[in-house]
């Protein structure tokens, strides 16, 4: 009988994966504070964002992780955790997680 992980240990299963396979994603890790993460968010010009680690638990930002894993799977080229959608979208998703969680 398998047991299913929850989506926050798959998020953060990514986000070791990612930091342990890219020098460029370890060196950016150290100016991210504790309790926060770095992602990258655009489309074609990805632009670096650093957010709390509490969003992982919101449902609509683990759709975003759902659709990041259907787009790049668990070995992405840049060995970062990226998100594929617009920038814009990105940021009224922050902005009202931020008010739900303050």
């Amino acid at each position: 009988m398998a047991i299913r992980l929850p989506r926050i240990i798959q998020a953060k299963q990514i986000l070791r994966r990612s930091i342990l396979t890219s020098n460029a994603a370890i060196s950016a890790s150290v100016d991210v504070p504790r309790g926060y993460l770095a992602v990258y968010v655009g489309e074609n010009e990805k632009k670096r964002f650093v957010i709390p680690v509490a969003y992982l638990n919101e449902s609509a930002f683990q759709e975003l992780l759902s659709q990041a894993e259907e787009e790049f799977g668990f070995d992405h080229p840049m060995g970062r955790l990226t998100i594929p959608c617009r920038e814009d979208m990105f940021i009224d998703l922050t902005s009202r997680l931020s008010r739900c969680t303050s």
